[in-house]
């Protein structure tokens, strides 16, 4: 047995994909955050399913999805301000009772009758509220559970075990709320916090950078640090272009499923499990990937092959054809998205790291939920397939666009890291 990054090593090799599972400490996590996020799945293809069917418009899709992502936009710098100069272990255990309150609440309502869609958005966006404040804290964790090797990988295999809840819970969701109606969805998804509270109480992490700025200063210390970096630069513009032009498919798969094909709840939590599936598929491969071809080249890659895969999700002319479509869409999004994170994750200072991944949160808060909102309203005049088809072409010609007017956007990624001072 030996000691690596404070962490006790187990005695049987792992795979290179599950590398990072020999930390105990993110294994422990890495399980309880799994536990929950099923719950949450469940939880989110309910939501979806209820205002669809309820209202019959995309465009309360969108919104009720984007009510989980706007408070990203506003809280998520104060989140990451807070991740640095906080007790980590505290605000967790703090936001993750609220999460289940409100969990908790939005079953007693299912439980009692037909919650309507403003208040069904209301809980939404008050557990977003929750989230923007405490993601970037549990961002911020990975590179203090396991050792600078094992980042990527343990960016990768965070990244798998929420895309396994989204395999795992659509599918139990639509057994649940076929049998059980959406109280039960919603009330697993509160008990599966348990979960997270035991894996966040046994945690022991190193105290907090605080500098004795304000939270405001520290903000502005965090984006003036992410402006000087050029790594981090890149990464931020192409978060920007990739969390408004294709993030918005996944808001839409109940549109989607209900809509275009004319089915129910089988049909979104297919779509969304092989979606999720796809995802797992990347998440376990993307620590190779990026050993043998590096950060920016896997990056690069995943961005490009992402427009196509869109315009063949959009014209799919079955339910089946979509589910394979949108398997390499989530398994491309998926790559794309953890690598800004591990990227991120590795360029940023130990002082800054929670300011710096709260303003890649707070982008795809914005832009996704933006996205959303534009593309279903959109869908409802001219439909969805026309409207997803359009955004494939749309990133296609804007990454075109952005490689001619900054040739070195992705050759930055690989520059020096920027001194912190």
């Amino acid at each position: 047995m030996s000691i690596d990054h404070g962490v006790r090593s187990a005695t049987v090799p792992l795979p290179t994909p599950l590398r990072p599972l020999r930390h105990r400490r993110f294994a422990l996590l890495w399980f309880g955050a799994f536990v929950s996020n099923i719950g949450t799945w469940m939880e989110t293809v309910g939501v979806g399913i209820l205002v669809t069917e309820t209202t019959g418009r995309a465009t309360w899709t969108g919104v009720v999805a984007a009510a989980g992502f706007v408070p990203a936009a506003v809280l998520g710098p104060i989140g990451g301000a807070l991740a640095d100069r906080l007790e980590r272990r505290r605000l967790l255990l703090v936001t993750t009772t609220i999460q289940t309150a409100l969990a908790v609440l939005l079953t007693v309502l299912a439980t009692t009758g037909t919650p309507s869609p403003w208040v069904v958005t209301a809980i939404v966006l008050a557990a977003g509220c929750t989230s923007a404040i405490g993601f970037p804290t549990y961002q911020t964790l990975l590179p203090d559970l396991v050792p600078p090797e094992d980042v990527v990988g343990a960016v990768a295999l965070s990244s798998a075990q929420w895309n396994l809840g989204r395999v795992i819970g659509p599918a139990i969701a639509g057994v649940v709320i076929g049998v059980g109606g959406y109280a039960w969805a919603f009330g697993l998804n509160a008990l599966s916090f348990g979960a997270v509270f035991v894996a966040i109480a046994a945690l022991t992490l190193p105290p907090p950078h605080h500098d004795g700025s304000s939270i405001l200063e520290a903000i502005r210390g965090g984006i003036a640090y992410t402006r000087r970096d050029p790594g981090l630069r890149s990464v931020m513009i192409l978060v920007v272009l990739n969390s408004f032009l294709a993030a918005p498919f996944i808001a839409l798969v109940p549109a989607m499923a209900i809509k275009v094909f004319d089915r129910g709840a089988g049909a979104t939590s297919f779509l969304t499990t092989v979606q999720g599936a796809g995802a797992v598929v990347m998440a376990l491969s993307l620590g190779a990937l990026t050993a043998r071809f590096g950060s920016r080249r896997t990056l690069v890659g995943m961005l490009w092959a992402l427009p196509p895969a869109l315009a063949v999700y959009a014209l799919a002319p079955t339910l089946w054809a979509s589910g394979v479509a949108i398997f390499a869409v989530g398994l491309l999004y998926l790559g794309a998205l953890s690598s800004f994170m591990s990227i991120a994750q590795l360029r940023a200072p130990a002082q800054v790291r929670g300011r710096v991944l709260s303003l890649i949160t707070m982008a795809l808060g914005a832009l996704y939920p933006l996205g959303s909102i534009i593309q279903g309203s959109l869908a409802d005049e001219f439909g969805l397939r026309t409207v997803t088809l359009a955004s494939g072409i749309l990133m296609a010609g804007s990454l075109a666009l952005l490689w001619i007017l900054r040739p070195r956007i992705a050759a930055a990624i690989d520059d020096p890291i920027a001194d912190y001072a």
